[in-house]
């Protein structure tokens, strides 16, 4: 037999490259790289203006044909086409459109080149993270809830109010795990006694530090020093978690031992500046949809899931093994999952809402915070910078340089927003090319862009409408990207001030005074260019120049427009924000009657409920139960019916105690499927978007003292059980073992 062997003629090393070509793995490594190399090809080859339209032409086309299959390898496809006619843009911009006819020309015609090219580079990025979204499914836990980890549950707060705070502590207590292997937190950095109180009376644990140093991280520290579940499932003090929280989200972490971060979404159960201010209101989806929607999703693909400050789950092994939460930077959470995944940790993201919590009630506020934001991904920039150092892999490199460098946007913005003005102020033609040949590369590059990006993103962000969330912030970040760039250890953490109320409608001319001064000096640069289209003798060429540059800053003063218009601020006097429910309900009054209907909203305060009843006058209140089944659990809790009429009740609750408090909470909050519906909105349609986009800067012309009215999708019927019983004698609630109970009956 060895005779045979040795008798064998060895495999050389061309045989070998051979069949490692011609295996399937080879096959697509050849293939990709005909592709690629074709692909550069096609961006480079020289075209007449009039052969650039007729390819320019096709491409559309081919878009429309290939766009109406649904599935992942068209995305890949359109994207690659995006990508090909954007490079034939980019190429065109580099040979021949730059003018140095003077310096000023140069100089502003070079300008525009640089943030065309981060536009680009952020274009192309994007496709890379999003190419193959992982979708994570939950991971079932074993069925003996002996086996389950111990989890603490840290609710960090520094200055918010206690009214707040409450609800998330109620809702963490409400979470359905073994009582034995779950404690909650109250992270208290402002060291107030009435908190102290309400973590004893409700069951929760106090911890206060003697210090505030580093901020959130700093708390977030000291509590894991003197705590010790395996698990930390951290809250902002807002974001009031559903009861199935740890079981749908915990089982990747108890199968994986490598998973060192499990994110949720961040999701808002109050409207943000721009759905509240703005003509359109809800049915454009929120700002942060895009995020948690689709940009984590496919950093999960990449091992690159961020960790995001709340609503996630974190191994404490892998937190103690880089010495703690982050503290160099401002946002300790992102730097914090980039420490991890430089160990060798990995991170993941479950894209199913599982808390929620209020988002910023003004403008200026909301500004404040992405201000933090970006300074804090500034500073990790350059002092941790993920394109260098060890430990981690391509992908991953590339998805967190993204998102560090994607709020370097503000100064592109400006220059993309200002440069009609070049021409129309200066005669400075900073595109040195025809309408015909800008009609020819720079149209398609758009219409791709645009048109690609929304096959992408669906629903979650619609089109034109990232341009007006970055208008409103650009002016104020130009400051802050250079500031910090230049001295990264500069910029403190700020707490983002939520809970508030508008009880008068004003205007925020502090959120928007940069943006009124920019809109005046565009409006003046658009009337310069209509007054020499309609009085002077022009050329051709110049006239065309001129008819170009205004169109151009009509679309820079709309999205102005739109920008100014979110400080347009509304009336906001609710404390207790309602949400869209349809729950089956029993309502029973004292005598003994009772009726069945169906939710509309609920919310702390009350109820809307749909439902035959006698008429009730607000100055004629009935008592009553309200009556439900909710994921196998029986609630009763106590209310007053304050009016009824045309088929609808509307009652408040009578919250006499903390355990009938809770089991609002949970009624309200707590539902496992209570934000599924998050995503309820039509799929974009760039046409659409951009009527809405215009529609939007009505809000600038509302009378003063007119509410909004907003139109927000409705989330379908839940068919849940009603189990029909009379409410026990007992309208109050109970403790067990110093938390609150999972009813109150």
């Amino acid at each position: 037999m060895s005779e045979v062997q040795s008798s064998a003629p060895a495999e050389s090393w061309f045989d070998r490259l051979s069949n490692k070509i011609l295996s399937l793995r080879g096959a697509s490594y050849i293939v990709g790289a005909i592709g690629l190399c074709a692909l550069l090809a096609a961006t480079t080859v020289t075209l007449s203006v009039n052969e650039q339209l007729i390819v320019a032409l096709v491409c559309v086309v081919v878009f429309f044909i290939v766009g109406r299959r649904k599935s992942r390898r068209t995305q890949i496809f359109l994207e690659v086409l995006s990508a090909l006619v954007s490079l034939r843009y980019l190429t065109w911009r580099l040979t021949e459109t730059l003018d140095f006819d003077t310096w000023l020309q140069g100089t502003l015609g070079v300008t525009l080149l640089l943030a065309e090219l981060y536009a680009l580079y952020m274009l192309f990025l994007s496709y890379f993270q999003t190419i193959s979204p992982l979708h994570r499914a939950p991971l079932p836990l074993s069925p003996n809830p002996e086996d389950w980890p111990t989890v603490d549950i840290f609710i960090p707060t520094y200055d918010e109010s206690l009214g707040i705070v409450r609800l998330t502590v109620l809702g963490a207590l409400g979470i359905d795990w073994p009582p034995d292997k779950v404690n909650v937190y109250i992270l208290d950095d402002g060291k107030r006694e009435e908190f102290a109180r309400f973590a004893e009376e409700c069951g929760a644990r106090y911890i206060a530090r003697p210090d505030n140093a580093h901020a959130k991280a700093g708390n977030l520290n000291y509590a894991i020093q003197h705590t010790s579940g395996e698990y930390i499932l951290i809250l902002d003090c807002d974001h009031i978690p559903t009861r199935a929280f740890l079981q749908i989200s915990m089982g990747w972490m108890v199968e994986d031992k490598k998973i060192a971060l499990m994110q949720t979404p961040h999701h808002f159960y109050s409207p943000d500046p721009f759905q509240r201010n703005l003509a359109v209101g809800y049915r454009t989806p929120p700002e942060g949809n895009l995020f948690y929607g689709v940009i984590q999703d496919g950093n999960d693909f990449w091992d690159a899931t961020f960790f995001c400050g709340s609503c996630a789950i974190l191994r404490r092994k892998a937190i103690e093994e880089i010495n703690g939460f982050a503290t160099e930077t401002v946002t300790e959470d992102a730097h914090t999952a980039l420490r991890m995944q430089r160990r060798g940790w990995s991170t993941a993201y479950l894209r199913i809402p599982l808390a929620s919590g209020l988002a910023t009630e003004r403008l200026v506020t909301h500004i404040g915070q992405r201000m933090r934001w970006a300074r804090g991904m500034f500073q990790i920039f350059r002092v941790d910078n993920p394109m260098l150092g060890p430990g981690l892999k391509l992908g991953q490199r590339l998805c967190y340089l993204s998102a560090m460098t994607s709020f370097f946007f503000a100064i592109p913005r400006v220059i993309f927003l200002a440069s009609p003005l070049a021409f129309l102020f200066f005669s400075q033609n900073i595109i040195a090319a025809s309408p015909l040949a800008v009609l020819a590369y720079a149209i398609p590059h758009m219409f791709h862009s645009v048109a690609t990006a929304a096959k992408v993103n669906k629903g979650w962000r619609y089109s034109f409408w990232s341009e007006v969330y970055e208008t409103v912030m650009a002016l104020f970040l130009v400051r802050v990207t250079i500031v910090t760039m230049m001295f990264p250890s500069k910029g403190k953490f700020n707490v983002t001030e939520k809970g508030g109320v508008l009880e008068n409608e004003e205007f925020d001319l502090g959120a928007t005074y940069p943006n009124i001064i920019f809109a005046v000096i565009m409006a003046i640069g658009l009337m310069r260019g209509l007054f020499a289209l309609a009085f002077q003798h022009l050329d051709i060429i110049s006239e065309r120049a001129y008819a170009l540059n205004c169109v151009w800053s009509v679309i820079s003063l709309i999205i102005l427009l739109a920008a100014i218009a979110v400080g347009r601020e509304t009336k906001q006097i609710r404390h207790s924000h309602r949400v869209d429910a349809r729950i089956p309900v029993t309502v029973y009054d004292y005598e003994g009657n009772s009726s069945h209907g169906i939710t509309q909203d609920v919310s702390m305060g009350g109820v809307a409920i749909h439902m035959p009843w006698r008429n009730v006058t607000p100055d004629q209140p009935v008592q009553t139960v309200v009556h439900a089944v909710l994921d196998g659990e029986v609630v009763n809790l106590p209310a007053t019916m304050i009016r009824c009429a045309n088929g609808k009740a509307v009652f408040t609750w009578n919250i006499t105690s903390l355990p009938i408090e809770a089991s609002v909470v949970r009624f309200v909050f707590g539902r496992a499927d209570v934000w599924l519906q998050w995503n309820d909105y039509e799929h974009d349609r760039p046409l659409r978007s951009l009527w809405s986009l215009i529609l939007s800067i009505k809000a600038l012309f509302r009378k003063k003292g007119r509410m909004m009215i907003h139109s927000r999708p409705q989330n379908k019927p839940i068919a849940l059980p009603v189990e029909r019983r009379e409410p026990t004698s007992s309208q109050g609630g109970q403790k067990q073992e110093g938390k609150i109970s999972r009813a109150a009956s």
